[in-house]
């Protein structure tokens, strides 16, 4: 009698999501099935990338491209079977009559910036093993200048943003979604400039602000903002009531329950729901998620885990949490941006939406982290909260 195990794969992810700039998806998950952690890192775009090779699955991902999985029990061996949300791997088995071994706690999220190594080998199939393959060098630059080092960063942003015009929104309009902050301000105006550079009309582009029972904040700021530049013909107001604020069902589109998440993604679930009804076909939206993980500009006195310390001296904590290695690691959900992004990429895609924020990219990223915030800051809050301005704003008003 032949007790070999059978393993078998299911990738129910859309490789065409991908935006890949330098090499075709095959050569990607030829890089991905290699397990080189350099090569890995030569992959320049967003993406989420599978490769089998016998029973050694490895998988690797952007903070833009999510990826879960989840290991099922056949007679014949385990299976694994791999897609971007929770409800896409539970339908998958309820059709294969195996959703009595589900529970959405049995399932992973793979984090981002890692190549993660599964090896299926039967009862009980061993934990993955992770190896990070994006690992950003920290204090690289002078603190001397941060005039210098908000050029690179808005420099860097800026190719990002004119690839993804050049490569993938090559026609059409974008829409940004905009709140008229930091990263959304720069983000409109980078945008503005490289389509007028690629020779684009920047009629293409519209700013997406939504407007709660006819007010809001945001709205304000959106106004004074592009009226200041005397580019306020660019606004289009997305209005809703409070009352249609449906945080339940957020939950249920996110797949999350991190309290401000769940905030940001109501709000954004009701800008996305009124764009869609407005504009039946608006494929391309961009968003400024991620700025303030890259420039480490959240309240730190609100988040009783965290201390100026920990947030300056651990590589990437706001984009990946506490790191895969650490007992505060989630076994269901990664951790920081890796995990947040969902509240931006779900609801865009539960509208049929394509979304990008250059904000996320790994190049981007190497070069906020490359910032001596310590020696900029001196451990003080107020000099880390200032940062972002001083590196972004006064290099977009000088440009």
């Amino acid at each position: 009698m032949n007790h070999q195990y059978v393993n078998k794969v299911v990738d129910l992810t859309s490789p065409e999501k991908n935006v890949i700039y330098n090499m075709t998806h095959e050569e990607a998950v030829g890089l991905v099935r290699s397990g080189d952690v350099e090569k890995v890192r030569k992959i320049d775009g967003q993406f989420s990338l599978i490769s089998v090779a016998g029973k050694t699955i490895r998988m690797a991902r952007s903070i833009g491209r999510p990826i879960r999985y989840f290991i099922a029990k056949r007679p014949d061996g385990p299976e694994l079977v791999i897609a971007e949300r929770i409800d896409t791997i539970f339908n998958y088995l309820k059709k294969e009559g195996l959703d009595h071994q589900f529970h959405p706690s049995y399932t992973r999220m793979a984090p981002a910036h890692y190549i993660t190594k599964i090896e299926l080998l039967g009862c009980p199939d061993p934990n993955p093993v992770y190896e990070r393959f994006f690992k950003p060098e920290r204090n690289k630059y002078s603190s001397s200048d941060t005039s210098k080092i908000g050029e690179l960063y808005i420099r860097t942003l800026y190719e990002e943003i004119k690839k993804w015009l050049q490569f993938r929104a090559k026609t059409g309009p974008i829409g940004i979604t905009f709140s008229a902050g930091i990263d959304s301000g720069a983000l409109f105006m980078l945008v503005y400039h490289a389509l007028m550079e690629l020779g684009e009309s920047p009629s293409r582009l519209k700013a997406f602000t939504l407007s709660i029972d006819g007010g809001g904040d945001d709205l304000a700021q959106a106004k004074k903002f592009l009226d200041t530049l005397d580019l306020g013909f660019f606004l289009e107001i997305i209005e809703s009531d409070y009352s249609a604020l449906d945080w339940k069902k957020t939950v249920r589109v996110v797949e999350d329950y991190k309290p401000l998440d769940i905030q940001s993604a109501t709000m954004n679930l009701a800008l996305l729901q009124g764009i869609r009804s407005r504009f039946p076909d608006w494929k391309y939206l961009m968003d400024g998620d991620g700025g303030n993980e890259n420039l480490k500009d959240y309240p730190i006195e609100e988040n009783p885990e965290l201390t100026i310390r920990s947030v300056l001296n651990n590589l990437m904590l706001y984009h990946e949490g506490w790191g895969v290695d650490s007992i505060k690691h989630s076994l269901t959900y990664s951790g920081g941006l890796s995990r947040g992004f969902m509240r931006t990429y779900a609801t865009g895609e539960s509208l049929g939406f394509e979304t990008f924020s250059p904000y996320t990219l790994p190049n981007v990223i190497e070069i906020s982290e490359g910032i001596p915030f310590i020696d900029i800051t001196g451990w003080d809050h107020k000099k880390l909260y200032e940062l972002k301005g001083q590196t972004i704003i006064q290099r977009n008003q000088c440009s």
